[in-house]
């Protein structure tokens, strides 16, 4: 555990049991959305890594068209 969140527990550990409570649940609750997106952006690599293929060889085939974000 890193010294910050070791002074960040003992600053809660005085704090009401009700709001630690709080505080452990929106703790746990963000750690999970972080696993959930890093979980994400790992499966979503390689169906990426092939649309992005597919998109320089259509472009390399005459398929494609320069756009900028305006034009999309």
């Amino acid at each position: 555990m890193t010294t910050l969140l070791q002074e960040a527990s003992q600053k809660a550990s005085v704090l009401p049991d009700s709001l630690q409570d709080q505080l452990a649940k929106d703790l746990i609750e963000e750690i999970e959305s972080e696993s959930r997106w890093d979980n994400a952006f790992v499966q979503s690599q390689d169906p990426l890594h092939r649309l992005g293929e597919k998109a320089l060889s259509d472009m390399a085939a005459g398929r494609g068209k320069r756009m900028g974000f305006d034009e999309l």
